[in-house]
């Protein structure tokens, strides 16, 4: 069955303004004896809309001031909320728990030396490396999927939203990665018959409902793995690269519909638990030597001005195993001081054992049928060493995603950049 499931996988916003302050009458003077408290911990500033559409698409509560309560009081928004609710609570159960106890040990210091995450071959997929990184300062996710809007009203509206939602997730709740197939189908905006977005990303302004449901990129996946891994989105702003790997502010016309030389993305802002700033950016671009020669390299030379990196690569579709993916697989290596990744990302021979101190964790079998021919005897021979033991790996993850059949890489520098 695996190998049908798996088929063509993937390597695959306006703040609230605030309210009028009221005039309040004098507060009376602090009696003499009365015993100092501690200052109480500092909100979290106002919810905005976007924040409210993350946790609507998530299936959670929205403010209580939110356009989008109505909805949220309607059966089909109720019934979608309670099945949500149960599929994050198994997922959380059985992986995310999991995950957290193992990082918390095993990259300990590696988080304390990681405030910018690389991600290639993501797609939306922020809910692994926050779980995995939950500290860092700034993560760069890079996939083929459009970069998307904020859904629209007309598509909250929409009770049609809820399945499209629901079979978006299916794969990465169950397995833990993004099928092509159902990244195709359910984040496509060619495919999606929709209202022409406005050039603005603020998305209360009222149209007709469609008839289709698809949701038309990474942003609203994004926005929810923000909502259910405890975020709150402060704001959301269109941007793109220039030939010099510049940062440049974006409308939706060029990210919706990019020309062949341009790198759309999107950047989110949100604040962690602890109400710590952390900023997201998407870039919806082909990252193959040829592709990345057509727009000068932008999204190399935007990686290399971030400074030092921590590489995560998951589900990768082996394709830094390849000769014309030696742009970004040259620089992860260059520019990393760690890369911790599964074996379909950089192939084990580039490596180089005299600049790299290698921690292997799991279990390494041959990869499952669709990409067989990346088979590695090397890395067997690695995990088959009695001197230097495999690590636990108490968690499934990549394409051979049950436990006990995955394997994680772990390759530290040996000199710091």
């Amino acid at each position: 069955m695996l190998p049908t499931v798996l088929t063509l996988l993937t390597a695959c916003s306006e703040q609230k303004k605030p309210q009028t302050e009221q005039a309040q009458p004098a507060a009376p003077a602090t009696p003499v004896d009365t015993i100092a408290r501690a200052p109480a911990k500092p909100a979290r500033p106002d919810t905005s809309y976007v924040h409210d559409v993350a946790a609507f698409l998530a299936g959670q509560r929205v403010s209580s001031q939110s356009k989008l309560q109505p909805l949220t009081t309607q059966s089909a928004w109720q019934a979608f909320a309670t099945d949500a609710s149960k599929s994050w609570d198994t997922y959380n159960a059985t992986r995310t728990s999991k995950i957290e106890a193992w990082a918390a040990t095993e990259l300990d210091s590696v988080r304390a030396a990681s405030p910018t995450i690389f991600y290639p071959f993501s797609g939306p997929d922020l809910l692994n490396v926050v779980t995995m990184f939950p500290d860092s300062k700034t993560y760069v996710l890079l996939g083929l999927e459009p970069v998307g809007s904020v859904p629209d009203a007309s598509m909250l509206e929409n009770p049609k939203l809820y399945p499209a939602v629901k079979a978006s997730l299916w794969s990465v709740l169950n397995f833990s990665f993004f099928r092509t197939n159902d990244m195709a189908v359910e984040l496509n905006a060619r495919n999606a018959k929709k209202a022409p977005v406005k050039n603005t990303l603020d998305t209360t302004a009222a149209s007709k409902p469609t008839k289709a449901v698809v949701l038309d990129g990474t942003l609203p996946l994004m926005l929810l793995f923000a909502a259910r891994t405890g975020h709150q989105v402060q704001a959301v702003r269109y941007v793109q690269l220039d030939k010099e790997g510049q940062l440049l502010d974006a409308d939706s016309a060029v990210v919706q519909k990019p020309s062949l030389k341009t790198v759309p993305g999107v950047e989110m802002v949100m604040l962690n638990k602890a109400g710590v700033e952390q900023k997201v950016y998407y870039f919806s671009a082909d990252i193959s030597d040829w592709k990345m020669g057509t727009t000068n390299d932008a999204v190399i030379k935007y990686a290399q001005s971030l400074g030092e990196l921590t590489t995560y690569v998951k589900s990768a579709t082996y394709l830094m195993h390849k000769s014309y993916f030696s742009k970004v697989r040259n620089l992860i290596l260059d520019r990393s001081n760690y890369v911790l990744q599964d074996d379909s990302g950089i192939a084990l021979k580039y490596f180089r054992p005299t600049e790299w101190q290698l921690t292997y964790y799991g279990t390494y079998k041959r990869p499952i049928n669709l990409f067989a021919n990346h088979y590695q005897p090397a890395m067997t021979a690695a995990y088959a060493d009695t001197v230097h033991r495999p690590r636990p790996l108490p968690f499934g993850t990549g394409y051979n995603w049950r436990q006990n059949d995955s394997n994680l890489l772990l390759a530290h520098r040996q000199k710091p950049l």
